[in-house]
């Protein structure tokens, strides 16, 4: 028997699951799609259409809106911008940036100006055609100068925006960039009908998806029915789809044991052990660029002063927080946003760790002898968000420093807390680009620059190093910005997290993508019953 045969032995068993199948299949030198094709043979889990599916999702507020500027976390991003609409571009399963509602996208004038070409004969859900106004009117909602949305601040690179006719959009920028199509893969900028008067219609929650919406009920859930002119070929295949909020995680997990659901986002560590023994179910787990943070607001006492801040770096035993809170999902972060697999990324040094002497250290530099600070946090931030709180109350107690762990209400947390208390607990899906990354959460004057962080020579750097053609400097220019952010940021990374999901059987998928949770979050998309 060949190595290839026993593989495919194991996995009719059920001996192995379908992702690690592919995975020794790819080792063995197919491709992936051709190892996709031969375990969807195997396992009779060729796509086909029809069925209704329920996805429990960790997220959902009753502040939630149809607003694309304001999408916070997985259950808008999910159930809209992976479902109801689509973008100019997207990210496939090898992070390849790829046309969505754009057929081409070329630069021209040293990538001062790019030029989109728009896929012919795409339909919004009411019949309307796509045309070049709607994007002008999708990408200017958001640039509009009393605009709050959160991508407002990654958009600022761009100078103008002209239709070419009715398919063809062109953008011209202050500065050439290379990265410029990445950013207009961003879930909140997705191509929403315009209104006569060239606004944006996003009140109706028309889109181009590949679902249609039926019914939004912020906070409980969304249902949606198939889009049947969609213009990807043959996608979707459910007839129906309904995200359910349920941020709490039992009830998510029982959620999906009773058959309630047929998937659930962010299961709990603490108990996978029992979902794995499941022979029902499949768990997925999936390194990104997603990471757990800790921000303080740099501009409130007592984190203004870059010795606080560095003496809380210190105080957090990060091991102990990976090993008790994420149970080996995780790795540890270094207070760098950046993941490790972003190219220009570096590991800033020094490395923090936990060191009691130098938390005393950096607090007396502050001229305190103890300090006294809350740290507000929620599940709704990351599962596992107040139990850290616990034990970096622990840690930091050793150092002189009393933190006092306020547990706020998980329903309205990103409306409440986040942005607006003093030091909170947040997280980030991460950026497969370093300037996508530092313009959303660390550029001066971004809606979701969550420390509140001013650094001219790191605003200065972001600008440069976006219109730098020479690799090398720019490499070195993302390096200087990486350890500046370690240094003198508002920002403790915790951990680089892996997405851990769960499904049932009775569902499939192909390789998932990793660029954000959820199949990229289009799950809705591309999965189908068995």
């Amino acid at each position: 028997m060949s190595e290839l045969e026993y593989w495919k032995s194991r996995l009719a068993g059920g001996k192995v699951s379908r992702r690690e199948f592919i995975g020794r299949a790819a080792a063995l030198g197919l491709t992936t799609a051709l190892a996709t094709t031969l375990a969807s043979k195997i396992s009779g889990a060729e796509p086909k259409k029809g069925g209704s599916a329920k996805f429990g999702l960790a997220h959902g507020a009753t502040t939630d809106s149809l607003d694309p500027g304001t999408w916070p976390d997985t259950f808008t991003q999910t159930s809209f911008w992976g479902s109801t609409c689509n973008g100019l571009t997207d990210i496939d399963t090898k992070g390849n940036i790829v046309g969505d509602l754009a057929e081409t996208m070329e630069p021209s004038k040293g990538a001062t100006e790019w030029i989109f070409k728009l896929r012919k004969g795409v339909t919004f859900h009411n019949g309307k055609n796509l045309t070049s106004a709607d994007v002008l009117a999708s990408f200017n909602h958001h640039r509009a100068e009393n605009s709050k949305s959160a991508v407002k601040s990654v958009l600022a690179p761009i100078a103008d925006i002209k239709a070419d006719g009715a398919d063809t959009v062109v953008f011209t920028l202050k500065d050439a960039s290379a990265d410029f199509p990445y950013l207009t893969s961003d879930y909140h900028i997705p191509i929403l009908p315009a209104k006569d008067d060239g606004t944006l219609d996003w009140q109706s929650g028309i889109g181009t998806g590949a679902f249609i919406l039926e019914k939004f009920e912020p906070g409980v859930s969304a249902k949606e029915k198939r889009n049947p002119n969609y213009h990807k070929s043959g996608l979707p295949y459910f007839d129906e789809v309904e995200f359910l909020a349920l941020t709490d995680v039992t009830a998510r997990t029982n959620a999906l044991t009773t058959g309630e659901v047929q998937f659930i986002g962010r299961c709990d560590l603490k108990t996978l052990n029992l979902l794995q023994r499941n022979k029902d179910l499949e768990i997925d787990e999936v390194t990104g660029y997603g990471h757990y943070v800790l921000p303080m607001d740099t501009t409130q006492k007592p984190f203004d002063d870059v010795n606080v801040r560095t003496a809380l770096k210190y105080a957090l035993d990060r091991e102990e927080v990976v090993k008790k809170i994420f149970l080996g999902h995780a790795t540890v972060g270094n207070d760098n946003p950046i993941a490790p697999t972003i190219k220009y990324a570096i590991q800033p040094e020094p490395k923090y760790s936990y060191d009691v002497d130098k938390a005393k250290f950096y607090l007396k530099k502050s001229g305190l002898s103890s300090l006294k600070v809350d740290l507000s946090v929620a599940d709704a931030a990351f599962d596992g968000a107040v139990d850290t709180g616990v034990l970096f109350k622990n840690s930091a107690a050793k150092a002189g420093i009393d933190i006092n762990v306020v547990r706020e209400p998980n329903d309205g947390y990103w409306d409440n807390v986040w942005l607006k208390k003093g030091w909170c607990a947040s997280y980030w899906s991460g950026r497969p680009t370093c300037d996508w990354m530092f313009s959303t959460a660390y550029a001066a004057g971004a809606a979701w620059n969550e420390t509140h962080w001013n650094n001219a020579r790191f605003n200065q750097l972001l600008v440069a190093a976006r219109g730098e053609t020479d690799d090398k400097k720019r490499a070195t220019m993302y390096a200087e910005m990486q350890q500046i952010t370690h240094d003198d940021g508002g920002v403790i990374v915790l951990v680089f997290n892996n997405y851990v999901s769960a499904h049932s059987k009775k569902v499939a998928h192909n390789t998932l993508a990793s660029n954000w949770e959820n199949d990229g979050l289009r799950m809705a998309e591309r999965w189908w019953f068995t």
